[in-house]
């Protein structure tokens, strides 16, 4: 069932259908001019392609707002045919590719939850935990003249990216990582 709004009604993030196609509002200013009707001004980015345009539309003019299912998902490993991650309620199994995935890449081990969005029984999107818990695999000893607060040092994951992390940080701990930013959180408590 389809779910129509009226332009002055979007929101920015919103997910919509404009010329047959899934797009998301990156912006939206409503505009009065002094003569003729009310505008949304919006910017839109292709939600499949990743392109942008901006439209004018009337007020009043209806959108349909799409309506996208999200499917919490375990990745379990990784193989020439791309990232395995499995459906935790019916089980099923889905690969997808390193392009798909992104910068996710560098926080995905196995046994994590992910939800997966999809449009049309077709995967679009993936959402990561907010924190993630990874092993230290290589990082420089500790300075014995630097402070806790002092300057952080270089440290390489389980996973192969690199954050930087405080001094007393060393190989073999697990630390929390933020997964919008890419940064050290904390240090995991064992």
């Amino acid at each position: 069932m389809a779910v129509y709004l009226n332009a002055g009604q979007l929101k920015v993030g919103y997910n919509i259908i404009y010329d047959k196609q899934l797009y998301r509002v990156m912006t939206m200013d409503r505009v009065k001019p002094g003569k003729g009707g009310a505008y949304a001004q919006v910017k839109l980015r292709n939600v499949i392609q990743g392109n942008q345009t901006d439209v004018r539309l009337r007020t009043e003019e209806k959108v349909e707002r799409a309506v996208l299912e999200q499917t919490e998902m375990e990745y379990l490993y990784e193989d020439p045919a791309g990232f395995c991650f499995m459906n935790s309620e019916n089980y099923e199994q889905i690969f997808l590719n390193g392009e798909f995935i992104g910068d996710n890449v560098g926080y995905l081990i196995p046994n994590i939850k992910v939800r997966i969005e999809y449009f049309d029984g077709k995967p679009i999107g993936i959402e990561m935990p907010r924190v993630v818990e990874l092993t230290i695999e290589e990082t420089d000893p500790v300075m014995k003249t630097a402070t806790i607060t002092s300057s952080p040092k270089h440290a390489r994951l389980e996973t192969g990216i690199s954050i930087m992390v405080p001094q007393f940080i060393e190989v073999g701990e697990k630390v929390r990582v933020d997964t919008a930013e890419g940064k050290y959180v904390e240090r995991v408590k064992q």
